[in-house]
């Protein structure tokens, strides 16, 4: 992995402390990014019957796509707050309930190898500390089958002056800006993932990356 993607120093348990407090407010603070995960959400093309996983589920955005298309799905979020309002959104939004929840860390998946056909990772992968971001997609890698895909949307590591700005507030403020841009495409790969489609869009000057990989 690159070394020069800004660390992720607040400890998980904070990570889990602040998003309970957030996960009232969160779709507020967060609507620049549903446009993207939306963007994600289409080019991965969940079909009927396939099982999903989605790692950082949030206020369940996702899962109400993902339980339409007719998925088997599990949601795992580390914070009992937004899984609480994910699950107030499948309740009001999705007839069949084919979401099942799992309070958990994406760095120790509770499930056997081999389980998913698809994982999905919307703005998380990034809010993991450098080093622990292999572990994560090796977890991914684990459970999901042969053949299986792994979408990921993701602030993006550019060199140009609004990613910076973006990493000194990071550094300057590094609990409420708690996440920073990586190199999305080289990561997965290092993890042994073989690339389908990869696309850079901007918000607020800021480059996502949407890359969808395989097994």
């Amino acid at each position: 992995m690159k070394t020069d993607i800004e660390r992720v120093h607040r400890p998980r348990g904070n990570a889990r402390t602040n998003y309970n407090a957030m996960s009232r407010w969160y779709d507020l603070f967060t609507s620049s990014e549903k446009r993207f995960t939306d963007i994600g959400l289409q080019i991965l093309d969940v079909r009927p019957n396939e099982s999903v996983l989605e790692i950082g589920c949030g206020t369940g955005h996702a899962l109400v796509e993902f339980a339409n298309r007719g998925a088997q799905v599990i949601a795992m979020d580390l914070s009992e707050g937004m899984i609480n309002a994910a699950q107030r959104r499948i309740q009001n939004k999705v007839q069949k309930r084919s979401v099942e929840f799992c309070q958990g860390d994406g760095l120790f998946v509770p499930f056997p190898e081999d389980q998913f056909d698809v994982i999905f990772l919307s703005f998380t992968l990034e809010l993991f500390d450098t080093p622990k971001i292999p572990l994560v997609l090796n977890e991914c890698h684990r459970t999901l089958r042969s053949g299986g895909r792994i979408g990921v949307v993701s602030l993006a590591k550019q060199d140009v002056a609004a990613v910076r700005i973006y990493e000194w507030f990071h550094r300057l403020m590094p609990n409420i800006i708690d996440c920073r841009p990586i190199y999305l495409g080289p990561v997965l790969k290092e993890a042994g993932f073989l690339i389908d489609k990869s696309i850079i869009k901007t918000m607020w000057g800021l480059p996502v990356e949407i890359v969808i990989a395989r097994k």
